[in-house]
């Protein structure tokens, strides 16, 4: 690995620190009733398959405008997929924040306080019922850091990270990962 993949890598990865230590809800207990879709348990049960399958993807980051593809083995598909899992709206003190709406394909859940992080979550769904893609846009604005992350699933087949992050005194920094399974 290039020592520029790996410091982009290393950048990306404190960054997602900083956008996940701030104050979070309790998750709700083990069987309790979910008021939204179920974005952890969805994850959990693609993150297995994942692993089963234990194939090699295509990525590719570009950070800043450089680019760089590899074929890798992903070992910690929680850690891959953390940001998607991390999207989930169903905590106790959410419940009421997100305005739902449903149609024959797709449900789309518009946060109803600007101060929520996860803003919106798209599930497209085929003719069959089944989801085709999910599509999260999450938002952190503050004195310190300002963020935007576009997360896009399409399973058996694709998953994009994109993320425009602004920390004062760091500067700007953008990431795009795309994973082809």
């Amino acid at each position: 690995m290039n020592q520029r993949f790996a410091n982009s890598l290393k950048i990306f990865g404190l960054a997602l620190v900083v956008a996940y230590t701030s104050c979070k809800p309790e998750n709700l207990q083990e069987g309790a009733q979910k008021e939204y879709f179920d974005l952890k348990a969805y994850f959990k049960k693609n993150i297995a398959l994942l692993k089963k399958q234990n194939k090699p993807i295509t990525k590719t980051v570009i950070h800043n405008g450089a680019t760089e593809t590899k074929q890798v083995k992903i070992s910690n598909w929680e850690t891959e997929l953390g940001m998607f899992a991390e999207s989930d709206i169903n905590k106790p003190a959410w419940k009421g924040s997100y305005a739902k709406q449903d149609s024959a394909g797709a449900t789309v859940y518009k946060a109803l306080d600007e101060g929520l992080k996860t803003r919106k979550i798209v599930i497209d769904k085929n003719a069959g019922g089944d989801i085709k893609r999910i599509y999260i846009y999450n938002e952190v604005n503050n004195a310190l850091y300002k963020a935007t992350e576009e997360l896009s699933f399409y399973p058996d087949s694709i998953y994009s990270i994109n993320k425009h992050q602004k920390v004062t005194l760091l500067g700007a920094n953008t990431y795009n990962i795309t994973g082809n399974f």
